[in-house]
């Protein structure tokens, strides 16, 4: 009786124990596929966050690099200033509007390399040179003068009422039909003057106007002062 009985005891012990390690195992399967999932979610998470992160963080310093560059490029062009104002005698004056002035800068070029370089884009585009007149050459200085002084461009200001101003220079006036002021400023060489003037609209045409014969220009620390008329 006790045999069966212990029997029956080991019996049950072990459909007990076989009992709890399937249910062990399954649990053990169960939780792992319910953590596998969760855990990808939470790795991809990880790795969706990084990557904004670093995109945002990327673009911003993209954006800020661009920016700067730009601010500069703008800065650079705001620094270098054209401008033209033409009289012609029967008309009133007809100026040219001009970008920001430019400061006043330490250069080596002065007017005879801005006259060279005048002259020779002239030829360049078929026009031939200028012939230079010592009565235009005295409105340059003047001017030039006047811009030094202001350490910026005038908006032609100062030629404009020149006739006005200085009337023992009238008679320069009315020897010429027409008598035109092209201004530069910030250029840090006589090349890059005449190039501002040639890819500027109405400057150009001190380089390509066939119609004027004379002039004369004057330069320094950047600024240039061209004189033509005919």
């Amino acid at each position: 009786m006790n045999d069966q009985q212990n029997k029956t005891a080991t019996k049950s012990l072990k459909i007990s124990s076989r009992f709890f390690y399937v249910v062990n195992t399954v649990t053990k399967v169960f939780l792992t596929a319910a953590l596998v999932p969760a855990i990808l979610v939470f790795m991809l998470s990880v790795y969706r966050y990084a990557f904004t992160s670093g995109y945002n963080y990327g673009l911003e310093i993209g954006v800020r690099e661009t920016e700067n560059y730009y601010l500069g490029e703008i800065q650079e062009i705001n620094n270098k200033a054209v401008t033209t104002y033409e009289i012609v005698e029967g008309k009133p004056p007809a100026p040219v509007p001009t970008r920001n002035p430019s400061l006043i800068i330490n250069v080596s070029w002065g007017g005879p390399e801005l006259w060279e370089e005048v002259n020779q884009k002239r030829v360049e585009y078929g026009v031939g040179t200028l012939d230079q007149r010592d009565e235009l050459c005295t409105i340059a200085s003047l001017r030039l003068n006047e811009l030094l002084e202001l350490g910026r461009l005038d908006g032609h200001e100062g030629f404009g009422n020149l006739q006005e101003n200085r009337p023992d220079l009238e008679w320069i006036f009315e020897k010429y039909g027409t008598i035109a002021e092209f201004l530069v400023a910030g250029a840090e060489t006589a090349t890059e003057a005449v190039d501002l003037w040639d890819n500027t609209l109405g400057h150009k045409k001190l380089l390509t106007g066939g119609e004027y014969v004379w002039g004369c220009t004057y330069a320094q620390n950047g600024f240039g002062v061209a004189i033509a008329a005919f």
